[in-house]
């Protein structure tokens, strides 16, 4: 039996689905060159380059939407907060743009995207870093 932390099972998971596609591609912050806040990332950019592994500024729904958007061009973003709190500044793109699209497009217009990062407690981080939206 292989045994994997969660850490290496999403980056296991991410490689394999970016093998498999290539229109799969990963952004967010520190996703690249520091692979990951929590090395989430590691060997990612390496393996897959800098045109399907790319840093973002620190603007939540600036890369959000650019996710939507490419998601509608037909690539499949996987877009990565550095902390899932961080997410609350993309709610807008994350429920009104790439949740209901397909919806208010009689489904003409697909969004084949996943935001992800981490969510919960953590060590040594403030609250706006911490909390958990598993309930919401």
């Amino acid at each position: 039996m292989v045994e994997l932390t969660v850490r290496e099972a999403l980056r296991d998971a991410m490689a394999e689905e970016m093998r498999a596609d290539g229109d799969v591609f990963l952004m967010g912050e520190e996703v690249a060159e520091y692979q990951g806040a929590y090395k989430v990332s590691q060997g990612l950019l390496e393996e897959f380059s800098p045109r399907r592994v790319i840093d973002t500024p620190i603007t939540e729904a600036g890369f959000a939407g650019i996710g939507v958007g490419a998601a509608m061009a037909g690539l499949r973003p996987i877009v990565e907060f550095m902390t899932f709190n961080f997410a609350m500044q993309a709610i807008d793109q994350i429920v009104n743009s790439a949740a209901k699209t397909s919806y208010m497009s009689g489904g003409l217009v697909n969004v084949p995207i996943v935001f992800r990062g981490p969510n919960g407690a953590a060590s040594r981080v403030a609250a706006q870093h911490s909390q958990c939206y598993a309930s919401w």
